[in-house]
C-alpha cells in the first residue's frame, strides 16, 4: 500500500509540473496585451517599456519561466520554488494572500453542498436499486434526471425567485452576511466555522441562512448523477453471482447488504471525487448569482483583466486540489479492493 501511494504521489507531482509549465507557456501565446490593460493603450512608449521591464515581460520566454520558477532572479522574484506565487498585477497583493482569502469561501460552499447531496443521493440510489422496478424507482430516476437537466445558475435564479422574492423566507443574495452583522474574527475564512469558534451564534445563524440557497442549488444539481451512479452500481452488485451465492448459503441480509455496498462503492466514489474536483473551479456561476465572492469569481475577474500571476496561481491551486482528491480516491480504491495496488 505504501509503495502504491508513493507511485501515485510521484505521478501527481509530474502532472503538476507539466500543467504548471504548460499554463505558463500557453498564457504567453494568448492574443492579449496585459501591459496595455495595465497602463492604458494611450500610454507613452517609455511607460510601456518600463512596465514590461518591471513585469519581466521583456525577457525571453525561457527566462520568464526560470524567473517564475525561482531558478533565476528577476523583478518578480522570489519564485514558485521559494513558495511564492508572485504578486497580482491588478492589486499588487501577493497571490498567496488573495487565494487564502477567496478559497475558503468556495470550499465552504462545495463541502456543505456535497455533504447535503450525499445525504440525499446515496439513500435514494440504494433504495431505488433495492426496490427494483416500480413507482418508487421510476420516481427516483425521474428526480435524478430532472435535477441535472438544467444548469446550476438557472436553478439558483429559480430558487431566489421562489424563496426570496415570492415567499420571503430566505435572505437577499447579496453576500455572505447581512450588512448589520459583524463578521467573526478570521481563523479559517469559513464564516460558519469562524463564528462557531468565536461563539458568535448570531453571525453563525446569519452566515448559515445566506448559505442555504447556494448550497441547496449545488446539492440539487449534484444529486442527479450521484443517484444514477449509486443506483446502477448497487443494482449490478445485487444481480452478481457472489450475492446469489451468499443468499443461497443463507447468510444474513445485513451481511449481504454490507458486501453489496462495499463492491458497489468504488465507481460511485470515483464519480463523487470527479464532481468535487470539478466544483473547485466550476462553482463560479453559483458564486456569481449569490454574490459570495469566492475563488471562481476572482478567477473570472483575473482572466478578464489579464492578471497572469493570479491566473497561474488559481490554476495551480485547483490542480493541486484536484490531484489530492484523485490521490485520495485511488488510495480508497486500493483499500476497498487491494488488487488495485498490485
Amino acid at each position: 500500500m505504501t509503495g502504491y501511494a508513493l507511485r501515485r504521489l510521484g505521478v501527481g507531482v509530474l502532472q503538476l509540473a507539466a500543467i504548471t509549465v504548460l499554463v505558463f507557456v500557453v498564457m504567453r501565446f494568448l492574443p492579449a496585451d496585459p501591459v496595455g490593460r495595465l497602463v492604458g493603450f494611450t500610454a507613452s512608449p517609455e511607460t510601456i517599456a518600463l512596465t514590461r521591464d518591471k513585469l519581466d515581460l521583456d525577457e525571453s520566454l525561457p527566462d520568464q519561466l526560470l524567473i517564475y520558477l525561482g531558478l533565476r532572479e528577476g523583478d518578480q522574484s522570489p519564485g514558485l520554488l521559494q513558495g511564492s506565487l508572485g504578486d497580482s498585477w491588478n492589486t499588487g497583493a501577493p497571490v498567496v494572500d488573495q487565494i487564502a482569502q477567496y478559497l475558503p469561501v468556495t470550499l465552504e460552499l462545495i463541502i456543505l453542498a456535497f455533504v447535503a447531496a450525499l445525504l440525499v443521493a446515496v439513500p435514494l440510489g440504494v433504495l431505488a436499486a433495492v426496490r427494483g422496478s416500480g413507482r418508487l424507482d421510476a420516481g427516483i430516476r425521474f428526480y435524478g434526471l430532472f435535477a441535472g437537466a438544467q444548469p446550476e445558475f438557472w436553478w439558483g435564479l429559480a430558487f431566489i425567485f421562489l424563496f426570496y422574492v415570492t415567499w420571503q423566507v430566505a435572505p437577499a443574495p447579496l453576500g455572505r452576511l447581512d450588512f448589520l452583522t459583524a463578521p467573526p474574527p478570521r481563523v479559517t475564512g469559513m464564516l460558519t466555522v469562524d463564528s462557531l469558534l468565536a461563539g458568535n451564534l448570531a453571525a453563525f445563524r446569519d452566515a448559515a441562512a445566506h448559505l442555504v440557497l447556494p448550497v441547496v442549488t449545488l446539492a440539487f444539481v449534484l444529486t442527479g448523477p450521484i443517484i444514477k451512479m449509486v443506483r446502477q452500481n448497487v443494482a449490478k452488485a445485487m444481480a452478481s453471482e457472489y450475492v446469489l451465492y451468499a443468499r443461497g448459503c443463507g447468510l444474513p441480509t445485513r451481511q449481504i447488504a454490507a458486501y453489496t455496498f462495499r463492491n458497489s462503492l468504488a465507481p460511485s466514489v470515483t464519480l463523487i471525487a470527479i464532481l468535487f474536483a470539478y466544483m473547485l473551479g466550476g462553482a463560479v456561476l453559483v458564486e456569481q448569482v449569490f454574490s459570495l465572492g469566492g475563488l471562481g469569481q476572482w478567477a473570472v475577474a483575473s482572466v478578464l483583466s489579464f492578471d497572469f500571476p493570479a491566473i497561474q496561481g488559481i490554476v495551480l491551486v485547483i490542480t493541486v486540489g484536484t490531484l489530492l482528491v484523485l490521490l485520495a480516491v485511488d488510495l480508497l480504491h486500493a483499500r476497498i479492493d487491494p488488487r488495485v495496488a498490485r
